[in-house]
């Protein structure tokens, strides 16, 4: 018999961090998810790096500029796990949600790394994927890690097959189809308010609404799955703080394009409202049985593909900056002795 496939509200978070206040933004994430579980969400996505920024500061200024947001951002930076991760899981299972969270992650490992990770909470409160990009995009370099590929992976859930990928990666079509291959129906984009790459007016700029409409269709039309796009909302105070009274970087900050959230079906149209101008949720009915009948159309997981003439080998290894090999110490025979008595080894070490 088969299993009716899944029907589910989900919400796409349109929404600004407190700038660099972990401990405020997580509040924030924690109301804003027992809102949208009030609303009848089971699904909630939050925009890339929430916790606690974007670092747009790399776009605007000159490096030797940056060093203090570079600190401050290491010093809000979260563990993964740890106690932020805690409440927002305490908030998933609290309201029987799925949640995908963007964070800033640190390591105990080093004081000056940072990864732009993702993490998919379950809505029994674990962990269920930890994602770090995989590449920084352009001056994005100056502050993240480069990721593994350990979070390419799809979670099998009673809301669908969930995968998700940050930003410029849903411009990797080998990312995207590792995800497509592993059955992924419901597919999480995460995006930043803004994305500055020349001063205003010049030819070229880069307008981040018609990438993610463009990435976002492209991605939905080929894996016949639903996208749901969560990028963060410019807030004023983010706005002052990085221009912090320089009228040139205000000016770039002003006049570049924002970013949008939309959520789409499985042939690349919209099924929600868009929201670009106004910080807010929006919602979206899915219906993860109509992604069955594109894939008559185009299978490339399955018939519309030539497997014997195209390979994807994906290495998933979890990577650390070194592997340390535990051995035990070879003691000496001893002589016996009752047990009550210690050997003269044991008591030189205590």
């Amino acid at each position: 018999m088969t299993t009716a496939l899944p029907k589910f509200k989900a919400a796409a978070m349109h929404v600004a961090p407190v700038f660099m206040d972990t401990r405020a933004t997580v509040d924030k994430a924690c109301a804003l998810i027992k809102e949208a579980a009030g609303n009848g969400a089971r699904l909630i996505a939050f925009p890339e790096t929430f916790i606690p920024a974007f670092p747009i500061w790399t776009a605007v200024r000159a490096p030797i500029e940056n060093h203090d947001f570079f600190r401050r951002l290491m010093q809000a930076a979260i563990r993964v796990p740890g106690p932020e991760i805690a409440r927002i899981a305490q908030a998933a299972r609290a309201n029987k949600v799925f949640v995908s969270m963007g964070l800033n992650e640190g390591t105990e490992a080093s004081l000056g790394c940072v990864w732009n990770s993702n993490v998919l909470i379950g809505d029994h409160g674990r962990i269920l994927n930890h994602h770090r990009k995989l590449v920084p995009t352009f001056y994005e370099k100056l502050v993240w890690a480069p990721g593994d590929g350990r979070g390419l992976n799809v979670s099998a859930t009673d809301v669908g097959r969930i995968g998700m990928l940050i930003c410029g990666e849903n411009t990797n079509p080998l990312a995207r189809y590792a995800l497509i291959a592993q059955g992924e129906q419901v597919h999480i984009s995460s995006y930043p308010p803004i994305w500055p790459t020349r001063p205003p007016g010049e030819a070229g700029a880069y307008d981040i609404e018609s990438a993610i409409r463009i990435r976002a269709g492209a991605h939905s039309f080929e894996g016949k799955v639903f996208n749901i796009v969560a990028s963060a909302f410019f807030d004023p105070a983010t706005r002052d703080a990085v221009a912090a009274g320089d009228p040139k970087v205000a000016a770039i900050l002003d006049n570049t394009p924002r970013s949008i959230s939309i959520i789409l079906g499985p042939d690349g149209t919209p099924v929600s409202e868009v929201r670009r101008d106004e910080e807010g949720i929006l919602y979206a009915d899915i219906d993860v049985g109509l992604c069955v009948e594109p894939k008559q159309f185009h299978d490339v997981v399955g018939y519309y593909n030539r497997f014997d003439v195209f390979k994807l080998t994906v290495d998933r290894t979890a990577r650390s900056p070194a592997y340390f090999e535990e051995r035990s110490l070879d003691l000496p025979e001893m002589e016996s002795r009752p047990a009550s008595e210690p050997p003269a080894q044991l008591l030189a070490m205590k």
